[in-house]
């Protein structure tokens, strides 16, 4: 079994979702895009993914608002609005019969082009809207366990070329960083900024322990991450000390513990960075204080959305 934040307990019903591709739905097995689409063509494509937890879509407006934010970067328009994709992604809920325990996957690309190129004007129909929901429960297994991470020599980029922040279908680098962490023998990478200080993982943020505070990057060169923000939300709410800060391997290789955080997995524990064991290489009491706040404000959420 692959181990790491994105590791789900298996669920047979996923075996027979239905998948919406552009308003009609498809079983698993037949939802089919064109190799002439823009997202397999050059990455061109935009995408956000967000959790069903007792019929509420938690941190919607968040979510929605990074989507909207992607596609006016890349110069993509949505011709539609919020509560419309809203709409779409409950047309496809409803047709699973899913209520709990989901996570929806939305990825929009510029379209299909008439022929293989980068120029968008070549587009020929679109956007194309594509919208998996899947039954995923994270695994147990990585809270108590703890991932472990290898420092990548692929570094997170300057958002003067492709902006950290971007939620695009463009993700090479990324992989290629994971490929490194993989042959190392770790679970994800650690990815460094341009300047040498850390700034987040492959998929997920990163966050540090220092005794009684918490330390995450500046945010400078890392991903837009929502469960990143709710964590230094409710450290804020909870008088735990937060710092956004540049810091180097020399403080992660010290610190009393380290997790790393993503809208699946919620906050996970990190025991282990390029060998070195990172503070008691378990899941340190920070952390689960943070991951306990963390889903209390889930709840908060949930509980108003449906009063």
């Amino acid at each position: 079994m692959v181990h790491g934040t994105h590791n789900a307990l298996q669920d047979d019903r996923n075996d027979s979702i239905l998948i919406s591709i552009n308003d009609q739905l498809f079983e698993r097995n037949e939802a089919k895009i064109s190799v002439f689409d823009s997202g397999y063509l050059v990455g061109d494509g935009v995408w956000e993914a967000l959790r069903l937890h007792h019929g509420v879509l938690v941190f919607k407006e968040d979510h929605f608002n990074r989507l909207w934010e992607a596609a006016a970067t890349v110069g993509m328009h949505l011709p539609f609005s919020k509560d419309e994709l809203e709409a779409k992604v409950r047309h496809v809920l409803d047709a699973n019969q899913m209520t709990d325990g989901v996570h929806v996957r939305i990825m929009v690309t510029r379209g299909i082009k008439k022929t293989p190129s980068q120029d968008p004007r070549l587009t020929i129909s679109g956007p194309n809207v594509v919208i998996i929901p899947e039954y995923k429960t994270a695994s147990n297994e990585s809270k108590e366990k703890g991932i472990s991470l290898f420092t990548s020599t692929i570094r997170r980029g300057s958002p003067d070329y492709l902006d950290p922040r971007l939620n695009c279908h463009s993700k090479l680098h990324e992989v290629q960083a994971l490929i490194q962490a993989i042959e190392a023998g770790a679970d994800e990478a650690l990815m460094l900024d341009i300047h040498g200080f850390v700034a987040t993982c492959n998929a997920t943020n990163f966050f540090i322990v220092k005794g009684s505070e918490v330390w995450t990057s500046t945010g400078k060169y890392s991903m837009n991450g929502i469960t990143r923000a709710k964590v230094i939300e409710v450290c804020k709410a909870n008088d735990i000390t937060c710092h956004e800060k540049d810091f180097s391997l020399f403080d992660v290789y010290g610190a009393d513990e380290a997790f790393v955080t993503g809208t699946f997995g919620g906050l996970t524990p990190v025991t282990k960075i390029d060998g070195r064991v990172i503070g008691d290489g378990n899941y340190g009491n920070m952390t689960k204080t943070l991951s306990d706040l963390y889903n209390q404000l889930i709840n908060t959420v949930v509980n108003d959305a449906r009063n």
